[in-house]
């Protein structure tokens, strides 16, 4: 499968998703999040390794005449938003999608920009992180280069009054950083500004980038009570149950993008392409590793 996408994945919100990943090579953020999945790199403000526009649309054209999707999802090894071709390429997929709804995945970092909100009030669903509204927790947790936190809460606000679509709010947990009452505390009055339609609480549910914990469901549950929006939901890891067949470089196009728990690929894979999975792992294509006392794929260091 060609770079720039990966194959769909079941989700119990948005249904089959197809995700178009804009930085395939590297990645390139403007954050470095001790959580990252990806692993850690220098943040970076802008896109210097950039998919031309045709290939992507190419692929993901591809991709839906092979696929029934529910949803594209716009992401990136790294920050979306910094794909310089944003704005013309979600006109290009607007054509292409025919009732799949089109979305984002973002850190929300760059809402600041009017060239930015513009582009995104084109989508279908909006989902933002906020994983602090406290600044010296936000330069802490998210590790941000040139983001001021309370200027991107402010425009999340005016974007919000402008959105048509679904805007949902997600937040990070991680043990001894952003994992008080306090912390909630000020995250709910920062979401009382923003009025997003929903608001995701997660913790860590990959292997991170840096050497963190998350937190129990119970925790998460307590420290969700205390924001008071009517939309408030605790993630638990995915359970797909929805299986796919993939080709042995969809598999690897996939694990790049971000690993996956042995329970999420026994979910996601048919019993041909977990075959082809491990045939991969004893041809040392791909490894596996343990995390929290979980098994994840990932694509080998050295093939």
């Amino acid at each position: 499968m060609p770079a720039y996408t990966f194959g769909p994945v079941a989700s119990r919100r948005f249904g089959r998703s197809l995700g178009v990943d804009l930085s395939p090579e590297t990645k390139q953020c403007n954050y470095d999040c001790l959580y990252c999945e990806l692993g850690g790199a220098k943040s970076v403000d802008r896109f210097t390794q950039i998919a031309p526009i045709e290939g992507v649309v190419a692929d993901v054209k591809a991709a839906l005449a092979r696929h029934s999707i529910d949803a594209i999802t716009l992401t990136a090894n790294g920050e979306p938003t910094l794909y310089p071709h944003l704005d013309a390429l979600i006109d290009r997929l607007h054509a292409l999608k025919s009732e799949a709804k089109l979305m984002i995945l973002s850190n929300g970092s760059t809402i600041t920009d009017e060239a930015i909100q513009s582009a995104l009030l084109k989508l279908d669903r909006v989902k933002l992180s906020l994983d602090s509204a406290q600044a010296e927790t936000f330069k802490k947790l998210d590790r941000p280069k040139g983001v001021d936190l309370e200027q991107m809460i402010e425009a999340m606000a005016v974007f919000r009054k402008r959105f048509t679509g679904e805007l949902i709010i997600e937040i990070l947990v991680v043990a001894g950083l952003n994992d008080t009452e306090a912390e909630f505390d000020a995250l709910s009055n920062a979401i009382g500004r923003i009025q997003p339609d929903r608001v995701d609480v997660g913790t860590l549910a990959r292997p991170p980038a840096y050497a963190i914990t998350g937190v129990s469901t119970d925790r998460l549950n307590a420290l969700a009570k205390r924001i008071t929006h009517p939309c408030v939901q605790v993630i638990a890891p995915p359970a797909s149950k929805q299986q796919e067949r993939y080709s042995r470089e969809e598999i690897l196009a996939t694990l790049r993008r971000r690993p996956l728990s042995q329970q999420e690929a026994e979910a996601l894979f048919d019993r041909p392409t977990l075959t082809l999975l491990a045939d991969l792992l004893k041809a040392r294509a791909v490894e596996r590793t343990e995390s929290g006392g979980e098994i994840f794929y990932t694509p080998a260091k050295n093939p």
